[in-house]
């Protein structure tokens, strides 16, 4: 046996603790913090439902054929995943930087891929976790339907890793605390509020409809309740396009910046 067979499954040995060990710790440090990282997105759904499904939908009335409150609550599980994994790898990898842990893994035999990898299985994980909580409290207050369960499956799971990956870059790029929380307030928390959660499209005027059109969470959204309900504003082969195509794209940004060591390498 030639040096080189012995060599490829040490490498991979090697990746595979690395890579274990990050996602531990990163399932581990969510989930030992339960009632900050878990727990209010539970109760925020809950006062999500009472007041815009219970309240207010009643006097809304019926949306695509559903009633209000039907209709939003695949939104309002969307709206957890993304916050969830975005919120887990940028508040987790600024810490590694300020922390000074980031040094530790730059010196170690560990491909910056496997690096990035680590930190968006732990934001998945998370967002997934808080979705199928959020989806717990969803149905004490209605019947859930799954028409498509494996499209709610795959969107939940590719959404969470593009915001995963966003939020690894935010956490690049951050150079205090205050700057990982300017992106999720200016930018993530209009764009979900504006991508669908809580209305169709179809309500707005032609004018608005073509300017959503340019908000990639607005096919997140409508993808996953096309999951639930099987009705969506968006084409379902456009929606899963521009998901991946966003989780591409950013993936390669993010190893781009890892290759270059921003906002890391001093």
């Amino acid at each position: 046996m030639s040096y080189a067979d012995t060599a490829i499954p040490g490498t991979w040995r090697r990746n595979w603790v690395a890579f274990s060990t990050i996602v531990i710790k990163e399932v581990t440090r969510f989930s030992r913090i339960w009632v900050q990282t878990i727990l209010p997105s539970a109760i925020t759904t809950g006062l999500y439902l009472l007041i815009f499904g219970h309240l207010i939908g009643r006097r809304i009335g019926p949306m695509d054929g559903y009633t209000y409150m039907d209709y939003i609550v695949p939104g309002i599980i969307m709206l957890s995943i993304i916050t969830n994994s975005y919120g887990n790898v940028v508040s987790s990898f600024y810490g590694t930087k300020f922390q000074r842990h980031i040094e530790e893994m730059l010196v170690a035999p560990v491909p910056n891929w496997l690096i990035l990898a680590g930190y968006v299985t732990g934001g998945v994980a998370r967002g997934l976790t808080v979705g199928a909580l959020v989806t717990l409290v969803a149905s004490l207050f209605t019947n859930l339907q799954f028409a498509h369960p494996g499209v709610v499956i795959l969107v939940a799971v590719f959404t969470a890793t593009v915001f995963a990956i966003g939020g690894f870059i935010n956490a690049i790029y951050a150079k205090s605390f205050d700057d990982i929380s300017i992106v999720p307030t200016f930018v993530l928390t209009p764009l979900t509020y504006l991508g669908g959660v809580f209305y169709s499209i179809s309500l707005l005027a032609p004018s608005w409809q073509a300017a959503s059109l340019a908000n990639p969470i607005l096919y997140m959204v409508n993808a996953f309740r096309f999951g639930f309900l099987g009705v969506s504003d968006i084409q379902i082969g456009l929606a899963f396009g521009i998901i991946f195509g966003f989780a591409i794209l950013l993936a390669t940004w993010a190893l781009f910046l890892l290759h270059r060591g921003t906002g890391i390498k001093s």
